[in-house]
């Protein structure tokens, strides 16, 4: 059913209450590949419930992320979740997120735009507690065959990498198993674990979840070059370039543009340095 832009940018927002404690938090780290060394001090921030902090990006999983579901079942929006992929994902936060805590979650269709073979929803989730605000995190979904409803465009410019070296490297490794573990916080999609699925979907083998990918790179910059404190994280957004499968290694360039932002990128290494991730900002205290 095509998509009724006037009535989804119309409709009313979605609330919902969302809930998590410690051992999501650690569930999520785990699944990014947190723990190795399993003694590390540096690691224990994000396995051990005595020592934990909060890695910003956990805000995508957070209450299953919720905020996703919530927007694509807004009024006007009726797709076939297979024809939908995820083009870019950002969170901003207004201050650190909490070990554990219930806050409530609410979603709109903040833009919508033509792509004359697709359609890009924009879905803006606001996050609060009793404290106030938490987060705003925000996803563009493209969705496959849906354009041609007439819509504005919309933006399509990409940033264009920095003409010298990287200012850090990393290569994090992606464990066997590490797609069958992150996916324990709440995106089941068989793609990400069943072969026979992967096959029929155009894949080799099951691919890791673009947002873990996300989240490993989200660490790598916070480990590397933030001084393990990922309170300094004001946002991070990225644009998802291409995939990576379990047993790869994920290869993240960092580069400083000024005093708060970082630009990055993260690659296959095996395979000759495959776009996984691009357009990638964080900005930092």
């Amino acid at each position: 059913m095509p998509i009724d832009a006037t009535q989804a940018l119309a409709a009313e927002p979605r609330s919902t209450e969302i809930s998590w404690d410690h051992k999501d938090v650690q569930l999520y780290h785990l699944g990014l590949g947190a723990g190795v060394p399993a003694t590390e001090p540096a690691e224990l921030r994000y396995t051990l419930e005595s020592k934990l902090h909060v890695l910003p990006s956990f805000a995508t999983v957070a209450g299953a992320g919720m905020g996703v579901v919530g927007g694509l079942s807004a009024p006007g929006i009726e797709v076939d979740l297979a024809a939908v992929l995820h083009g870019t994902q950002s969170v901003v936060t207004h201050r650190p997120i909490p070990v554990g805590g219930r806050a409530t979650s609410t979603s709109r269709v903040a833009d919508l735009y033509d792509k004359g073979k697709a359609a890009v929803l924009v879905l803006r989730t606001d996050v609060t507690d009793e404290e106030g605000p938490l987060w705003t995190s925000e996803a563009q979904l493209f969705v496959r065959g849906e354009g041609g409803f007439g819509g504005k465009r919309g933006p399509s410019a990409r940033m264009e990498l920095p003409e010298r070296d990287p200012d850090h490297l990393t290569d994090r490794p992606i464990r066997e198993e590490q797609a069958l573990l992150y996916r324990l916080s709440g995106d089941w999609n068989p793609l990400h674990a069943d072969p026979d699925f992967a096959r029929l979907a155009g894949f080799e083998r099951p691919i890791l979840h673009g947002l873990c990918s996300y989240g490993m790179a989200l660490k790598a910059v916070v480990d590397e070059v933030l001084g393990g404190d990922v309170t300094r994280v004001s946002s991070y957004a990225v644009r998802f370039a291409g995939v990576v499968y379990p047993g790869e290694t994920l290869r993240v360039r960092v580069w400083r543009l000024d005093a708060s932002r970082l630009q990055l990128t993260a690659t296959a290494a095996e395979r000759d340095d495959a776009a996984v991730l691009g357009d990638a900002v964080v900005t930092h205290t």
